[in-house]
Order: C-alpha cells, then structure tokens, then sequence
C-alpha cells in the first residue's frame, strides 16, 4: 500500500462483493431506475418523521447488500457510513438497529466514498474481512435542515439542485469472486473556490472534483482517456460543465459525466439536477456496479463531491469549503 500524497494503491484489491440501492418516489422516473434494487412509494410512512423514514431506508439498503451478498449480518466487521442530517442520526440510529461495529463519517455528499475508502483500508490491512460502507440522503429532511420546509413552498433559481431520497450501500470484502475491485483510492483536499451561494453547489464543488482528479490522475500515472468513464457525484449539469471547461485541454468527451447531472434526465422541474449523499451512492452502487459487473465497463473512477457547509456557517456569511474523494474500480475476474 503506498501514499502519494493522498492517492492510496490497494495491492490486496478489495472487492465490492454486492451493492444494494432503496430509493424513494421520486426517483422512479430516473434513467437509472431500471438498476434500483427497491423504490418505495413513500417518502416516510404515518406517523413517521422524514428522519426516522432516512433511518429505514439505510436499514433496507444494507439488509439488501447483505442478502444479495449470500451473508448474515451477524458475519460483517464492520458498518462505516453516513448522511446528511444533524450529527447523522438517521445513520446512528440505523447502526443501533444493525448492532455491528459502527464508523459515521461526514464529508456531505462525498461520504459514500469516505465510507468505502476506509472500509477497503481496513480490509487492506487484515483488520476486517466484510464491511457495509455507504451513505444515504433524504429530501424533505435535507431540505427542512439547509434550506426551507417543504411546506413553505420556496422557489429555487435554475443552479439549484433537488436531493435524491435514498440509500447506497456496498459489501467490500477481500478476494471476492467476479467482483470489481478497488485498485487505488484518493482522498480528497477542502477546496474553497469562494462560493458563497448554498443554491449553487455546483460552482462551488468542481474544483474540488478537478484537483482529486488531477492529483489522481498524475499519481496512478494514468489519463483521462485511459478510462471509460470518470463519474463525479453531484456536480449537476451546470457543475458538470464548468468542470468539462477545466478539462478541456484533456480531450475529456463524454468520459467526464456526473451523477447528479443525469439523475433526473431533462426534467427541468428538478433545475440543475440531482445532489445528496445518496445521489452518488445509489448511481454509483446501481448502474455503474452493473456495468462493471457486465464487463460494459472495465476501468471507471468514482469521485463523490461534497459541500462542507452548515447552516451555521452560511448564517455566518462563510464561504463554502468543499472536498471529493475518489476510488478506481475495475473488473477482474478470479476464480
């Protein structure tokens, strides 16, 4: 395992064994709905909170990952994931529920992929065998915490970005069979561009997104074209273009995309597209998982962006300091 300022090469390769992604209403209609595990009809049931409701779609997604897995929960090491809202309860409280060892991480939307590059630490050193690492989002609650109430019926300018209701999470394991593996990871730096605007994350995380890919990029020796895809996590379709312009020299075409940007296809009711720590993770352990799997795609780097901004912060006038963490994937069949 070497360290070149951030960039992690993984030489045990641990292996995304299953993904399991439970969704909300919403997101039925999204072009990657037909790889969604689970989507419910409801964003929380009666006489259910929106948090408590966040709580239950984590507890599918890992009930699902693990089934699909061919374990017992009662066999993983480890649960590492997060979310959104106030000090991650719904996270905590689905670890209670789970009552496996418990890591809660928080890089905003980013934490999908904080989870799984500490989860794949820790397989790496023999520390842990199997471990459920993702992270989840839920609209209302998101909304009622950093923005405004549902109820109170705000509109939004065009940069604004609608939260994804769901959940994302991975079974890492070491020396899974006809799995994709996780060959290097990079772990991200705060970047603050000197955005101020909390309705357009986009501007404010693609420089984040640019200098992990860039740091990764020179680290592993490699260049954009060398994959067949390089899929930040929430950018947005404004997000996504301001980043293709810092590429533009890189013959980056249709390699760079962005979950969020594709989320919700053209709909132009969800403006800029989709963000949310679930929206990284549910694309990212749906389609993007399939398509390694299917052999569509062999090598593909996954970079999740996040907006380290409170409420707090914002009322205080700061700027918004973000960050992106990033894994490489590719499949490797082995016996």
């Amino acid at each position: 395992m070497v360290n070149t300022f951030g960039t992690i090469q993984f030489k045990e390769k641990p292996s995304i064994a299953s993904t399991g992604v439970v969704v909300g209403p919403m997101e039925k209609d999204s072009p990657f709905a037909a790889s969604f595990d689970e989507i419910l009809p409801l964003e929380n049931e009666k006489d259910e909170s929106y948090e408590q409701a966040n709580t239950r779609f984590i507890e599918k997604a890992c009930a699902v990952t693990v089934q699909k897995g061919r374990e017992q929960m009662d066999n993983i090491d480890m649960f590492i994931g997060g979310d959104l809202i106030n000090q991650l309860s719904p996270t905590n409280f689905a670890a209670r529920k789970l009552a496996i060892p418990f890591l809660g991480v928080f890089s905003a939307c980013a934490s999908s992929m904080e989870s799984v590059i500490l989860g794949s630490l820790l397989i790496e050193s023999g520390n842990a065998k199997s471990i459920l690492a993702g992270a989840s989002s839920h609209h209302p609650a998101v909304e009622r915490q950093f923005r405004y109430p549902l109820e109170y019926g705000a509109q939004k300018p065009g940069t604004a970005q609608w939260t994804v209701t769901g959940a994302g999470f991975a079974l890492l394991q070491n020396h899974a069979k006809n799995a994709p593996i996780i060959t290097h990871a990079t772990i991200g730096r705060v970047v603050d561009g000197g955005q101020q605007n909390p309705l357009h994350m986009g501007a404010a995380m693609a420089p984040a997104a640019r200098d992990t890919i860039e740091r990764h990029l020179k680290n592993t020796n490699s260049k954009i074209s060398d994959y067949d895809v390089i899929m930040t996590g929430d950018l947005g379709k404004i997000g996504l273009s301001i980043l293709k312009e810092m590429f533009q020299d890189e013959d980056s075409g249709v390699i760079l995309q962005d979950a969020g940007a594709q989320f919700y296809g053209d709909d132009s009711f969800f403006n800029a597209g989709a963000s949310g720590a679930g929206c990284s993770a549910t694309v990212f352990f749906s389609h993007i998982y399939k398509q390694l799997k299917n052999g569509v795609y062999k090598r593909v780097l996954l970079v999740a962006t996040g907006a380290l901004l409170s409420p707090l912060t914002f009322q205080q006038g700061e700027t918004i300091p973000c960050i992106a963490h990033a894994i490489e994937c590719r499949m490797e069949k082995r016996g």
